[in-house]
């Protein structure tokens, strides 16, 4: 995954692995070689910076607050250390977080993409070939994951990702944007019999947007048409702007 992202992207990545709570570990130093960010064990609490790399270290659990990568002591009995960091991550990044889930066993991360996706961020599970398929089989089958693939390809989508304006910039709605969703909101309410109109628009149309951007789509229009053409799309937006309340 690493070694598929330049070293400017201008996002900060931050990797929670299942480490053993009483050894020293060799990650970042593995992790370097794949990479020209710097790649650093967290320590003290730093501010989170752009084109950095940062691991959780042994036996912490790990959040980010205000910018700052906070460290907690393991606690006792089970250990969710994913799904604490990307819930975390989801409050403070809003629609801007993006959650990754690679190989591992057990569940850790389906709740934290599910945190993810209802706040509007996109969301990642390594496909076939993981080594151990526990972890993203189980945040597939959650309904919370918005792309299934390789590692490398993963890389691909979040550099595409990280230039698009839903996620590089604040969104401020257009004229352009309400004018289509109304057109939107009839066809939803055509297919699936829900009327969103008294729906809060700026919730819809972040929703909206973040369809458009994950099917690589540019104007409200050319999302409206793709909603005529394919009815599984309808069900999609559906689930996504309900996602929030139903969580």
């Amino acid at each position: 995954l690493l070694d598929g992202l330049p070293a400017n992207t201008g996002m900060a990545f931050v990797l929670v692995p299942h480490l053993a709570p009483s050894h020293a570990s060799m990650l970042p130093e593995i992790l370097q070689r794949a990479t020209q960010m710097p790649v650093s064990e967290v320590q003290d609490e730093p501010t989170v910076e752009a084109n950095h790399v940062y691991v959780i270290p042994p036996g912490r659990t790990m959040t980010i607050r205000a910018g700052k990568l906070r460290l907690a002591q393991r606690p006792e009995g089970q250990h969710h250390p994913v799904d604490q960091f990307l819930i975390s991550l989801a409050e403070y990044q809003g629609h801007r977080s993006i959650g990754v889930i690679l190989s591992g066993t057990a569940t850790d991360g389906t709740i934290g993409l599910r945190a993810i996706k209802a706040a509007g961020g996109t969301t990642f599970a390594q496909d076939d070939t993981a080594q151990h398929d526990g972890m993203p089989q189980s945040a597939v089958a959650s309904g919370s994951v918005d792309f299934v693939l390789p590692p490398a390809r993963i890389a691909k989508e979040i550099l595409r990702i990280a230039r698009h304006p839903y996620v590089a910039e604040e969104y401020v709605a257009t004229s352009e944007a309400i004018g289509n969703i109304d057109e939107i909101l009839a066809l939803m309410r055509e297919k699936s019999g829900v009327d969103f109109t008294q729906y809060k628009s700026n919730t819809l149309q972040r929703r909206i947007r973040r369809r458009m951007m994950l099917l690589k789509l540019t104007s409200t229009q050319e999302y409206a048409q793709h909603l005529r053409a394919q009815a599984a799309e309808i069900e999609a937006l559906y689930r996504d702007i309900l996602i929030g309340v139903t969580n």
